[in-house]
């Protein structure tokens, strides 16, 4: 699905004792999303932590020899100075294939106060993740010193001007969807917060198992089923509370036009959909969750009918073990 729009909600609503939120009647042959599928974000408002910063070459003032076409630039997730939850992972992803991927990799590093052990994992030749082995402890500030300008990623190729971005972390917030129960279970902080009726992706069209984590906020935005190979079977413009949790496009997001399927049945496209209205609201399960909810948040999905979501799916990097993880380091 593609996602052409989106716009800033500004509700936030206080934090409350722990709740259960009730669903509402089904329209038969309705679906929410895809679980496999590029969704592209263009002006994808929400959330500052959402955005990542983009490292970009430094300006030919005449002192070097800056041929165009010559350097490699990093996005990095999360952004600069942003607050995110425990399961966020630092994402560097290239505009070029890597070559001498052990230099780069020394070249960029990660620190954590209070201090944890904070390891690399490359997925091919353009993107390079670090994580600690558990989650991020809440209130730990995390820096991503990069020191990239002077190291030929390829031949000829050399990386962007030096950079320091930092992040913090807030409160620990984790969702487990059961696929086959069709409720969430909102912990924070260990705390039962919500049990919150959903609904999964249904018979053909199964949501992911395993952990992921929410990378992107979009208040409103379009799902169109012709994106994701699924011909004309949906292009829902106006799609409220919507917060991606992998790069091929499972979401979880408010769902106005699926009735009484909330508890009851999975019928998305591979989303994970709670009960909303059209244009969204705070007072929906949707809108509850959205506004409890920040970028770095993990939602595991248990007890669904597919396979569990590669790790390199969004920042699906938790489902590795951290012997694997490791592994995963090209300067050892």
């Amino acid at each position: 699905m593609r996602h052409v729009q989106g716009r800033v909600r500004r509700a936030w609503v206080a934090l409350t004792a722990a709740v259960t939120v009730a669903g509402a009647g089904l329209i038969a042959g309705t679906a929410g999303c895809a679980a496999d599928g590029a969704h592209r974000a263009r002006g994808a408002l929400g959330a500052p932590p959402a955005a990542g910063d983009t490292v970009r070459p430094p300006r030919d003032d005449g002192s070097r020899d800056v041929r165009p076409g010559r350097r490699f630039t990093a996005r990095v997730l999360p952004g600069n100075h942003a607050t995110v939850g425990t399961g966020m992972i630092v994402s560097l992803r290239f505009d070029r294939r890597i070559g001498n991927r052990a230099a780069v990799e020394r070249a960029v590093r990660v620190t954590a106060r209070p201090g944890v052990e904070i390891r690399p994992h490359w997925f091919g030749r353009t993107r390079l993740d670090f994580r600690p082995r558990r989650y991020w402890r809440p209130g730990t500030r995390v820096t991503v010193d990069l020191r990239l300008e002077d190291v030929e990623g390829a031949p000829g190729v050399h990386g962007p001007r030096h950079r320091t971005l930092t992040f913090t972390v807030g409160r620990s917030q984790v969702s487990v969807v059961d696929a086959a129960r069709h409720v969430m279970r909102v912990r924070r902080d260990g705390r039962l917060l919500a049990t919150v009726p959903i609904t999964a992706g249904g018979p053909g069209t199964a949501t992911y198992n395993g952990k992921m984590v929410v990378t992107e906020k979009f208040a409103v935005t379009r799902m169109n089923s012709r994106t994701v190979g699924f011909g004309g079977e949906y292009d829902i413009k106006d799609v409220p509370h919507a917060m991606r949790l992998t790069d091929s496009g499972t979401f979880v997001h408010g769902n106005y036009w699926s009735g009484d399927a909330f508890g009851r049945v999975n019928v998305s496209h591979g989303c994970i959909g709670l009960r909303d209205v059209r244009g969204g609201s705070s007072g929906t399960p949707a809108g509850w969750f959205y506004d409890r909810s920040l970028v770095g948040d993990v939602v595991e999905v248990v007890h669904s009918a597919d396979k569990k979501v590669a790790a390199g799916n969004g920042l699906g990097g938790w489902n590795m073990d951290w012997e694997t993880w490791k592994a995963g380091s090209a300067a050892g």
